[in-house]
């Protein structure tokens, strides 16, 4: 279990491969707010919510206002290769601890992770109904009227949300280490079928 926000500590106690559960909140963010943050430069005090030590979740929820609360019915990863090109000032300039999607990402943002000792996190594709069930009330939004539902920063207070650490502060990468593993076996095959 790792209680949110996350400290440098914690960041830093986490290895590539580490199955985790996240329990505090996330924050959300998709392709409009990650280029507004990164181009727009927002200071810390514009932003409703403290993100030093957060986690921002690539995601774009399915949410509906029923009798005045936030419900939301779906909370799956986007891919996080998308915004690539603004995860590293983002991380330096908000204090991020951790970064959460699908897929990865690349060797700019695993920079970023190293030096500011943060981590990315993957959780499971395919489950958006079953991880927005992880998600207990949404404690805020910003910028829903400018960017719409999906786009919007939503700060969702989660339990137990499940998590695998695949990148780490220290330069773990499972995903390099799964692709050249499999390039290792393809090739171990293409040359034994023509020796």
């Amino acid at each position: 279990m790792i209680d949110l926000p996350i400290t440098a500590d914690v960041a830093f106690s986490l290895r590539a491969g580490d199955m985790v559960f996240l329990n505090g909140i996330v924050v959300t963010g998709r392709d409009k707010l990650h280029k507004f943050l990164f181009k727009e430069k927002p200071s810390r005090k514009k932003i409703p919510f403290n993100l030093e030590g957060s986690v921002l979740y690539h995601c774009g929820p399915i949410i509906k206002k029923i009798k005045g609360r936030y419900r939301v019915f779906a909370a799956g990863p986007t891919t996080s290769m998308r915004v690539e090109m603004y995860e590293y000032k983002i991380i330096s300039r908000y204090g991020l601890r951790g970064v959460m999607g699908k897929g990865g990402m690349g060797e700019k943002t695993l920079k970023a992770l190293k030096k500011y000792g943060c981590v990315y996190f993957q959780t499971i594709g395919g489950a958006a109904v079953y991880l927005a069930e992880k998600v207990k009330f949404v404690v805020d939004v910003w910028k829903l009227e400018e960017f719409g539902m999906t786009e919007a920063m939503w700060f969702l207070n989660v339990q137990e949300f499940p998590a695998i650490v695949t990148m780490d502060a220290h330069g773990g990468n499972l995903h390099q280490e799964i692709e050249n593993s499999s390039y290792r076996k393809l090739k171990e095959i293409v040359d034994s079928d023509y020796s």
